[in-house]
Formats: structure tokens, C-alpha cells, sequence
């Protein structure tokens, strides 16, 4: 009886580190997803010279179609002038690093980070993953 006992107060846990695996599993496979797509858009905007609205439109709808989300919730934070390629010695020249890069951050709510979060006492609100790609690319559009 005490075994019983024994095994009725652990299996609850023994199955959070079961369901903690597979929303680890299901969180990689997002940020996965997300990955790619913000790749698209780069290289998209590595094209056009920066992040233009219908770039920024396109990847929150394909972003809210894979991951299930409302496009409201996708924030993109990205340069929206146009960058342009350095050439040759056009560095030492007009100055500053940041020219021919592109900014960008686009931050999507992921969902659950703790499977079971009641039986530890985490509250919802405190239990969201905010996932964020923050990162600079070169432009390639020509002067």
C-alpha cells in the first residue's frame, strides 16, 4: 500500500518531464518555421534595400498562417529606408559602418514555455514565450 501510495504522488511529475519534452519538441519545431521565414523576407529585402511595407505585410501573413497566430501579434521592427551597397572605397569616404545594412527584429508569441504550469505554481501570463530574431544584413541593391 505504501508503494501505491509512493507512485500516485510521483507519477504526476514523472508525466510533467513527459509533456515538458514534447512542447520542447513542438516550441523548436516553431522557431524552426519562423526561421525560415523571416529568412524569405531578408533576403527579400536585402534585394529591395530594406524592409518595404508589402515585405513586412507578406511575413506576418505567413508567419500567422504556419504558426496559428494573429497577424497583429507579429511585431516587425526593420529599417525602412533604402540602404545601399558599399562600393569600393565609398566607406572611408561618406563614413559610418552602418551604411549597406540592414536592421531588423521581428519578436512572435510562441505559446507555453512550462508544461503544467498550475502544478507549480506559474501563473498563465507569466508562463508566454516572447521569441525574437534581432539581426542586420547587407544590402545588395546598387546606388
Amino acid at each position: 500500500m505504501k508503494q501505491f501510495l509512493v507512485l500516485m504522488a510521483v507519477l504526476p511529475l514523472l508525466l510533467i518531464f513527459l509533456l515538458q519534452f514534447s512542447l520542447d519538441q513542438i516550441n523548436h519545431s516553431r522557431i524552426g518555421l519562423l526561421s525560415d521565414c523571416v529568412y524569405v523576407a531578408r533576403e527579400q529585402a536585402r534585394q529591395k534595400g530594406c524592409f518595404t511595407q508589402d515585405i513586412c505585410d507578406e511575413l506576418k501573413q505567413s508567419i500567422s498562417q504556419i504558426l496559428d497566430t494573429d497577424p497583429e501579434s507579429v511585431q516587425i521592427e526593420a529599417t525602412e529606408t533604402p540602404q545601399y551597397r558599399i562600393l569600393g572605397g565609398s566607406l572611408l569616404h561618406e563614413g559610418g559602418l552602418e551604411r549597406g545594412l540592414i536592421y531588423y527584429k521581428i519578436s512572435v508569441p510562441m505559446g507555453q514555455i512550462m508544461a503544467g504550469p498550475r502544478l507549480f505554481g506559474i501563473r498563465e501570463e507569466d508562463n508566454q514565450l516572447m521569441f525574437a530574431i534581432e539581426s542586420w544584413t547587407a544590402s545588395e541593391r546598387l546606388p
